[in-house]
């Protein structure tokens, strides 16, 4: 399928959000984040709407595909499938 550009541009920035945000929660593993401690991790002082917006979508979708847990506390955290994955590729 055929994408325009525009489109192709706006995945491929959220793919390296979803990217990032994993990458933060599997080197910070066993600590703990919150949604609000993570958006401010990853967006440091300019969290704006934007920021913040891209940061919950990558959760969202991280969370769709089976790579993050978010519990009934707000916190998230990566599944024990991502924390295996992550082992096999340390080696």
């Amino acid at each position: 399928m055929n994408r325009p550009e525009t489109c192709q541009t706006t995945w491929a920035e959220d793919e390296g959000i979803e990217s990032a945000v994993l990458r933060q929660l599997l080197e910070l593993h066993p600590t703990r984040l919150t949604l609000a401690e993570l958006r401010r991790e990853m967006s440091g002082a300019r969290e704006g709407f934007a920021e913040r917006d891209a940061v919950e979508r990558a959760v969202r979708e991280l969370t769709a595909a089976g790579l993050l847990h978010r519990g009934q506390e707000e916190f998230v955290v990566p599944t024990r499938a991502a924390l295996r994955f992550n082992e096999l590729l340390d080696r």
